[in-house]
């Protein structure tokens, strides 16, 4: 379309040039009639041929009309008409189209008001149906696609609307194209963008999803709880059954709780007895040992502490 008019312009002066041409042959001084006569039959022929050239872009179809009735649908590239005769009422983009629509405060089943957003992805299949089928099918798919939309909202639940947005699209897509699909035109798919809920009942669902979050950490918890005592509780079996297990693994806790620096360790002396640490002589003792090595350590390192049991 943009260059039609340069190519019909060369068109024309080319004929033109042509009929000077021959006027020239004719008549080099332009006395004689018969050169005035090409002159003006170049010149009409020119004008006419202008006006019969038209170009279509790739993506156009151009919709012929001959007196009134359908003829033909023109382009890519260029092409002619017959002046007069024929004319074109529209130029079809084959493209893929996007449009957007909404439907505002529709209720779902559930009677919740809600404002939905979403795009439409169509395009034109056959150009011939699309001009002479309807007047306006922007226009017609734009409200075909509002009114498909809060059609689906009114059955559906507002949880399934926010869970299952593919459904929804998946379902938009099928009912918009089975009402464009007399009008030449296909839908390639709808794609829901958002869906906006009432203030209100958004702050009930955050505290309820909260809520349910708050719920599951308890129930891991106590899980975790019930899993770790059942373990000591195993412990405790095989502690009972070998004495001796039981002893290095109390010897083994007390020596590691010494061995930690600036740690005070407070062991009842019954606790000393069960245990079988040798009394609290030997406990003692067992202190005074591991203390010694920590200062050794300590001096070495240049670091002081403190271990001490209380008893």
């Amino acid at each position: 379309m943009k260059n039609v008019g340069s190519i019909a312009a060369l068109l024309f002066v080319i004929i033109v040039l042509i009929g000077i041409g021959l006027a020239l042959l004719i008549s080099p001084d332009f006395t004689d009639t018969t050169s005035h006569v090409i002159l003006i039959i170049s010149f009409i022929v020119a004008i006419f041929v202008a006006w019969a050239t038209k170009v279509a872009n790739q993506w156009d179809r151009a919709v012929v009309l001959r007196l009134g009735k359908f003829h033909a649908l023109r382009g890519p590239g260029i092409f002619f008409i017959i002046p007069i005769v024929d004319y074109i009422p529209y130029w079809i983009d084959i493209r893929v189209i996007t449009t957007s629509f909404k439907a505002e405060k529709t209720l779902t089943k559930d009677t919740v008001p809600v404002d939905v957003d979403a795009v439409l992805f169509w395009k034109v299949i056959d150009p011939k149906k699309a001009a002479i089928d309807v007047s306006d099918y922007y226009s017609a798919i734009s409200w075909a696609s509002q009114t498909a939309l809060r059609d689906v909202i009114g059955k559906t639940m507002l949880s399934d609307m926010l869970e299952g947005r593919e459904k929804i699209s998946e379902l938009l897509r099928n009912i918009i194209d089975e009402r464009t699909e007399p009008w030449g035109i296909n839908v390639i798919s709808v794609e829901v963008k958002d869906v906006l809920i009432p203030q209100g009942l958004e702050t009930a669902m955050s505290m309820q999803a909260q809520a349910e979050r708050e719920r599951q950490a308890r129930v891991i918890l106590g899980d975790s709880e019930r899993q770790i005592a059942s373990k000591f509780e195993e412990a405790a079996r095989t502690y009972s059954e070998n004495p001796t297990a039981f002893h290095l693994r109390a010897m083994n806790m007390l020596y590691e709780g010494l061995k930690t620096n600036s740690t005070i360790v407070v062991v009842p002396s019954s606790a000393i007895e069960t245990m079988s640490l040798g009394g609290l002589t030997g406990t003692i003792a067992l202190t005074k040992s591991i203390q010694q090595d920590k200062e050794k350590e300590q001096r070495q390192s240049g670091k002081e502490g403190v271990s001490d049991i209380v008893y």
